[in-house]
C-alpha cells in the first residue's frame, strides 16, 4: 500500500473538526497530521508538516479560509486545498477556486461522499459534487449568453456541459456511450484549448460562459 495522504485540517469548531477527523480515520489512505482553529495556524502548521491535503472552513477568526487558501497557494501550489463550509452559496464556491482551492465540500454531505470526493481530488480525477452543481444551477437560472466558441466542437462542448454538472468520466461514458479514454482525451482536448488545467477551472468556465 502506498504511503497515506498527509492531512491538516482547519476550523474553529471543535465538533465540525472531530467529524472531520472521524471521517478520513475510518479510511486507512488518510492520516490527520494537524489540527488548526484559525487560518494563520493553518499556514504555520502547513509551512512545519507539508501535508498532501489541507482542509479549511470560510469563516474562521484571525485569517478566515479564503485569505488563507490564497497565501498557501501562493507559497505550496502543489498542495490540494479543499474548502470545507455549511454553505453552499454560489459567490463563495466561485471566490474559493479563485483564489485557488482545488475543492469545495459540504459538510452536511455523506461520509462516504466525502471519501470518494477527496480520493479522486488527489488523483486529478476531480468532479464538482452535485449537490453544489444544482445549487449552482439554481444561482445562475438567469438567462445567459452563450459563448459560441468555435475551438469546440459538439461533442466536446457536450461534455463539458456534463462535467459542469457534476457528472463523472464513468457516468459521462456511459451517457455518450464512448469510453473512459475517450472522455479523458477529450477533456484533455478542452482543457488545451481554453488554457485551463483541471475540471474545477473547467466548471467555472461552463457557468460563467453559459454552457450550463
Amino acid at each position: 500500500m502506498s504511503a497515506p495522504y498527509r492531512v491538516i485540517i482547519g476550523d474553529d469548531h471543535q465538533h465540525a473538526r472531530q467529524a472531520m477527523r472521524l471521517i478520513l480515520e475510518s479510511d486507512q489512505m488518510f492520516e490527520i497530521v494537524g489540527e488548526a482553529t484559525h487560518g494563520k495556524e493553518v499556514i504555520q502548521l502547513t509551512e512545519e508538516l507539508t501535508p498532501d491535503l489541507v482542509l479549511i472552513d470560510i469563516n474562521m477568526p484571525v485569517l478566515d479560509g479564503l485569505q488563507a487558501t490564497g497565501i498557501l497557494k501562493e507559497r505550496f501550489p502543489a498542495i490540494k486545498i479543499v474548502i470545507v463550509t455549511v454553505s453552499d452559496d454560489a459567490s463563495d464556491l466561485f471566490e474559493a477556486f479563485k483564489r485557488g482551492a482545488q475543492g469545495y465540500l459540504l459538510k452536511n454531505l455523506h461520509p462516504e461522499f466525502w471519501l470518494e470526493y477527496l480520493h479522486s481530488l488527489l488523483t486529478d480525477e476531480i468532479t464538482i459534487p452535485r449537490k453544489v452543481a444544482h445549487r449552482m444551477l439554481k444561482e445562475f437560472n438567469q438567462p445567459t449568453e452563450t459563448r459560441q466558441d468555435p475551438s469546440l466542437t459538439g461533442r466536446e462542448k457536450e461534455i463539458l456541459s456534463l462535467v459542469a454538472k457534476g457528472w463523472s468520466n464513468k457516468e459521462i461514458a456511459a451517457k455518450l456511450v464512448i469510453s473512459e479514454y475517450t472522455v479523458k482525451n477529450h477533456l484533455k482536448n478542452i482543457m488545451q484549448k481554453l488554457h485551463l488545467r483541471n475540471r474545477v477551472q473547467l466548471t467555472r468556465y461552463a457557468y460563467e460562459h453559459g454552457w450550463v
